[in-house]
């Protein structure tokens, strides 16, 4: 049985490259208007504190109106690495990360969870309180099926 080739049949947006949280922050608006579904990886590094972890649906790319949904997500906070947990749910209120450095997170969304014209996504990281570097890329999948697809992010 062939895997996938995630290149060619996904679409891959970088909506956090490495940065410091410190103070709160969001990655870039990106749309599900021709994808059935969003993987979320969620990298953390050198923390500091533990911070929040929303995912907002919106609008427009500004976004206008937005507002938090509940998803589904997996973590791994311990040295093992590659051990994720069971399935979890998050309410709006999202979920919190783990203090513990180089954690990572996985969170999956439906596109057909979303309203009616609130095609696009955000996730949002509270202020940890201190320095606290992370990084976000969505894979969308369940698209086109075209090897160079357009972009995502307006």
């Amino acid at each position: 049985m062939k895997g996938i080739t995630i290149a060619e049949q996904c679409h891959v947006v970088n909506i956090l490259p490495p940065v410091d949280i410190n103070g709160g922050v969001s990655s870039d608006v990106f749309s599900l208007k021709n994808w059935q579904h969003a993987t979320i990886l969620i990298q953390t590094g050198v923390t500091h504190a533990a911070s929040t972890v929303t995912v907002e649906e919106c609008d427009d790319f500004t976004p206008t109106n937005h507002t938090a949904i509940p998803f589904a997500y997996y973590e791994e906070t311990t040295a093992a690495g590659d051990t994720l947990s069971a399935r979890k749910q998050a309410t709006t209120s999202g979920f919190a990360t783990s203090a513990n450095d180089n954690g990572f997170y996985v969170i999956e969304i439906d596109a057909a969870q979303l309203s009616e014209g609130f095609p696009n996504l955000i996730v949002k990281f509270s202020d940890p309180g201190g320095a606290t570097f992370a990084s976000a890329v969505a894979i969308l999948s369940g698209g086109p099926g075209q090897a160079i697809t357009d972009t995502a992010i307006a």
